[in-house]
């Protein structure tokens, strides 16, 4: 019997326009109603994720920044569990973009900063209604670094090549590719799947009884912790090569699909 349902957002239950389909909606709703654990498990910043539980109705701790954080809800959330990227590496990531002209977005104690308000920035903040500072990274003090998010939205063979370099230079980091344009960099113990085992200790939860799913490179980790692990249709073919099942795509439906198959509940 499945207890617990860690999901990815972006992709999975989130369509590419920023929209749910009602029946996902409702199909949360109902497995809440049927007293199974709906975590969100997301590589966006736990502010970002705290307004999509809240549509959703969803009261579980959210696993933000790739697994990095686990925070509950609320005004004064207790964290949970925190894993975040040493000063010193994070300076050097930091350099390595400056020097080989790469957008970063920084963030620290969940707020967002960036040197430059260019085109990249804005694309990214708007679609998710993230606010964000502009400051030169020179005088910030860098400190709390929740990660470290390349971003390139014209050349994903680009971000690719980051993330080959950094896994090589710095392998002591935790690099993977969230979306063919993002390259988030982080501690090697902010996964998804760190952030599911710890909840499912916490709660008592087995790994048969959690069914995990998503659709990018960055879910293989969470796949990895659940007994029923589903890549989305319109997942990475990576990621369909550790599933156990593959499911329809997110503007299909594809999560509530797997649920009625899984979950036994009906939408």
């Amino acid at each position: 019997m499945i207890k617990m349902v860690a999901t990815d957002i972006d992709g999975t239950i989130l369509r590419y326009d920023f929209v749910f389909n009602p029946a996902v909606k409702d199909c949360i709703k109902k497995l809440c109603e049927n007293g199974v654990k709906v975590v969100l498990v997301t590589g966006r910043m736990h502010y970002a994720a705290l307004k999509i539980a809240k549509e959703l109705g969803i009261d579980t701790p959210i696993v933000s920044y790739q697994g990095g954080l686990i925070k509950e809800q609320g005004e004064n959330g207790k964290v949970l569990y925190e894993k975040t990227l040493s000063v010193k590496r994070a300076k050097e990531v930091i350099k390595w973009a400056k020097e080989n002209n790469i957008h970063i977005n920084l963030y620290m104690d969940d707020v967002l900063y960036v040197e430059n308000d260019d085109i990249a920035v804005k694309r990214y903040t708007n679609e998710r209604y993230i606010p964000y500072q502009v400051c030169n990274f020179d005088e910030l003090e860098i400190k709390h670094v929740n990660k470290i998010l390349a971003i390139d939205f014209d050349d994903a063979e680009r971000v690719t090549s980051w993330v080959e370099y950094l896994n090589k230079e710095m392998p002591e980091l935790y690099v993977v590719k969230s979306t063919p344009y993002f390259c988030e960099i982080s501690n090697m113990e902010a996964k998804k799947s760190c952030a599911v085992d710890f909840l499912s200790r916490m709660w008592g939860i087995k790994k048969d009884e959690i069914l995990t799913i998503g659709d990018q490179n960055n879910d293989i980790e969470l796949l990895k912790a659940g007994g029923v692990a589903v890549a989305m249709g319109n997942g990475t073919p990576e990621l369909k090569s550790c599933a156990d099942y593959v499911t329809d795509d997110v503007m299909n439906d594809g999560f509530v699909k797997a649920v009625e198959k899984f979950c036994r509940i009906k939408v």
